[in-house]
């Protein structure tokens, strides 16, 4: 091949890719509108608010974080922390804890805390992800409602059937068009064809418009009216630190997952200082704030937008829609959005994670299920802690009861323990009950060739266990302990002493073979 087919072919590749992040970027953009609206009034503040924030949002972290492809926006997690921070004090004080925030994150990101993702376990993970995409499913509900004199209620029956059947016309096509072309996304050319079906025979169901008008300018730049004095940041610091956290795990999460879906990796400590940096800046020009958004994520990886194009393109398509479309946009039907945001549902669920519940260890289920239905009852972040915090106590109780020892007499009259397993806080009471004071010779060796010292609980389980053994007129010993044992033992000072057999303050000796 010669060098100008080459070029044609690299410049061919290059342009089918530009549009298909464009293309990727104002389908996200569509699904975008609602979402942002209706965050906003979860928030309580106006819907512009929520619409700026998508915007801005959007756009700087796709600018700057660490993960290509991936939507940020205005989140409901972040929502249900700041409706009463709005309604205590006003949405000024909202701006200046959503700047707050941003500086807390990327401070995050500067001290590299975002490689703490990496302790999330697997199982919290799948319960992340399924009780993510029932609440996304939940949210959809509402559009299958209508408001009587203020009383939500569902639809008619015959309103009910049609909504229905335009939802699933709307999901037929996600699921087809792609075994036919995949020229154009399969998402935007659903809304395209199911928007011009309803206004083209007039069918009577809600539009974008009927949510609230997206009709607007550009964001100006607003330094929050607040006083910035000490009472001040007390009220707005336990807001942003709870709002930085969530924003950092639902982000660093989602991360995870845009890296299983696309086999590639981002960069978890960039994120954070990507989602700080949109944060500030949204907050300053009159924004809500928020972090990656998983359903939108999902959408624009299955369009094809893989780069920062399409982050890019989504948010900049937005604002092109408050400036110039927001009368074209408050026409969309909402069934259109629905039926991509159940395609969403059905993408993002791990069925996986049904299949295999029998072939799993039981609590490893139980932590997915835990996790999954604390994500639909509170919020995300709760969510996860939860779930670390369970698994980390499953495996301490499996490991402590890995804890045991070999016994035997050597050729000096010595009694040998060849110790088993870790020794922590989970296993002290297993490392108790494995010796005999009493009955055992004046002269007791414990080896920790197989085993590890690893904590403060296991350092006081050795001194109290030297203890027994002195009070009997009997001498402990410990050999075999690695380096990062004996630094610990040696770290731990008065409470213990590893290297002193002269000095009778201390309890525990430690044998230093050749």
């Amino acid at each position: 091949m010669n060098t100008q087919a080459t070029f044609r072919l690299g410049f061919k590749r290059y342009r089918i890719s530009v549009q298909n992040e464009i293309l990727s970027g104002l389908t996200v953009a569509l699904a975008l509108v609602p979402e942002a609206l209706a965050f906003s009034f979860v928030a309580g503040v106006e819907p512009l608010v929520g619409l700026y924030a998508a915007f801005m949002v959007g756009l700087l972290a796709a600018i700057f974080g660490g993960r290509p492809g991936m939507i940020s926006g205005a989140t409901g997690a972040m929502a249900v922390v700041m409706v009463s921070l709005v309604a205590l004090h006003g949405v000024e004080y909202l701006f200046a804890a959503v700047v707050l925030t941003g500086i807390l994150q990327i401070l995050a990101g500067v001290f590299r805390l975002g490689k703490f993702i990496r302790i999330v376990p697997y199982p919290v993970m799948l319960g992340f992800v399924n009780g993510l995409a029932i609440v996304i499913f939940l949210a959809q509900l509402q559009h299958f409602q209508i408001d009587a004199d203020g009383v939500k209620q569902w639809m008619g029956s015959q309103a009910l059937l049609v909504f229905s059947g335009l939802v699933a016309l709307t999901m037929a096509i996600i699921h087809f068009l792609p075994k036919i072309t995949r020229a154009i996304p399969a998402s935007l050319a659903a809304i395209v064809v199911v928007s011009l079906l309803v206004i083209g025979f007039s069918i009577d169901t809600k539009t974008v418009g009927d949510l609230a008008s997206i009709k607007g300018g550009l964001p100006q730049f607003h330094i929050p009216d607040v006083a910035f004095t000490w009472a001040t940041l007390k009220i707005i610091f336990p807001y942003a630190v709870i709002l930085a956290a969530i924003g950092l795990i639902e982000s660093l999460l989602t991360l995870s997952l845009i890296d299983e879906v696309t086999d590639t990796r981002g960069s978890s400590n960039r994120e954070c200082v990507g989602q700080g940096i949109a944060n500030t800046a949204t907050g300053l020009f009159g924004g809500m704030g928020g972090c990656a958004m998983i359903g939108q994520s999902m959408i624009n990886v299955n369009s094809g937008g893989r780069k920062r194009l399409s982050g890019i393109a989504a948010a900049l398509f937005l604002l092109s829609f408050i400036l110039f479309a927001s009368d074209l946009i408050e026409r969309i039907p909402m069934v259109a959005l629905v039926g991509v945001m159940f395609m969403v549902v059905l993408g993002t669920f791990e069925w996986s994670s049904v299949r295999i519940f029998k072939k799993i260890p039981r609590h490893d289920f139980f932590v997915l299920v835990l996790v999954s239905s604390v994500t639909v009852v509170t919020d995300l972040a709760v969510a996860v802690i939860v779930g670390v915090i369970v698994s980390a106590l499953v495996f301490a109780w499996e490991h402590a009861k890995h804890i045991h020892a070999k016994t035997y007499i050597n050729e000096h009259g010595s009694k040998v323990y060849e110790l088993v397993g870790p020794l922590f806080f989970g296993s002290v009471k297993n490392f108790h009950d494995l010796f005999s004071p009493a009955d055992d010779p004046a002269d007791v060796i414990i080896e920790f060739q197989q085993s590890r010292v690893t904590d403060h609980s296991a350092i006081e389980a050795i001194d109290s266990l030297a203890v027994r053994y002195i009070r009997r007129g009997k001498k402990l010993h410990l050999r075999y302990l690695s380096d990062d044992c004996k630094l610990l033992l040696d770290k731990a000072g008065d409470l213990v002493e590893v290297n002193r057999l002269e000095d009778p303050t201390y309890h525990v000796a430690d044998d230093k073979l050749d």
